[in-house]
């Protein structure tokens, strides 16, 4: 099975999709729309995207694609614990250090490291942890780099100091992507997005209350800009249970007719 990733390799995506399937033939992608489109037009059976993060909150391009693009669904979870360490050519001493590249992920995710240990270098982001590997590597300065322990194995650097980040409860979630979404388990959770078309008080809560009158748990509640003016969001919930569910399938039905727009993300297996 083909598996694409938000690559390249050596990235906490790559590990994800590692873990998901390890005997997947992995393809590395630039960006998460670009592991949409593999998905889309059958170069890959699935793929891999993160989508939030316990420090830093939601990856907004994953939501992206869920909300504004179609032929993608939700076919599964996991969550990854995320250990950040840092690393570049061997011997640098830190304090020679004037930039440290990483992801602005994982850069904000090891503040407090970085202004109690290198607060003469400058953070400067990279189109990836592994990308940010490369540039400390090939910097005309001396720098490091933030990233995960394979990064330094694949691109030869070395290791100056593990476990960097701010706090140990790091972890990321990731999505696994497919264009069917998963069977009923019985132990399932489904993604839902919605909007309304007018603005008037009690029209969120009218969608709560439905699914609270059926007994459906909600376990995260956000919002994203529909793009249409400032004030205008899509909602965005995740429910326990699957679509097929009776509960949720007559929650849902309900819920279409009082929101402008639906969409279901996908059902899929419920991490525990």
């Amino acid at each position: 099975m083909k598996v694409a990733y938000l690559g390249p390799a050596g990235t906490f995506t790559e590990a994800a999709a590692l873990r998901y399937d390890p005997s997947a033939d992995l393809v590395p992608c630039a960006t998460i729309p670009a592991v949409a489109a593999a998905i889309r037009e059958g170069a890959v059976e699935k793929g891999v995207a993160p989508v939030e993060n316990s420090l830093q909150g939601a990856v907004t391009d994953t939501l992206d694609v869920l909300i504004h693009e179609d032929g993608v669904l939700v076919h599964d979870e996991l969550v990854l614990p995320i250990t950040h360490d840092l690393m570049g050519k061997p011997e640098t001493r830190l304090d020679e250090v004037r930039i440290v590249y990483s992801h602005p992920q994982a850069l904000g995710q090891c503040r407090e490291y970085l202004q109690r240990h290198l607060s003469k270098a400058e953070p400067r982001a990279a189109l990836s942890t592994a990308a940010a590997v490369e540039d400390a590597l090939r910097s005309d300065v001396v720098a490091l780099a933030i990233a995960p322990r394979r990064a330094a194995e694949i691109y030869g650097a070395q290791i100056m100091a593990e476990g960097i980040q701010d706090n140990s409860n790091n972890a990321t979630r990731f999505l696994v992507l497919a264009r069917q979404d998963h069977e009923r388990t019985g132990e399932d959770k489904t993604s839902i997005g919605f909007s309304f078309a007018d603005d008037r008080p009690g029209l969120l809560f009218s969608v709560m209350k439905l699914l609270a009158e059926r007994d459906i748990n909600l376990s995260k509640v956000e919002s994203r800009p529909t793009r249409e003016g400032l004030g205008q969001y899509y909602f965005l919930l995740d429910l326990v249970g699957h679509r097929e569910d009776a509960p949720v399938r007559d929650a849902l039905e309900q819920v279409g007719e009082l929101t402008s727009m639906l969409k279901v993300f996908g059902s899929y297996p419920r991490t525990p």
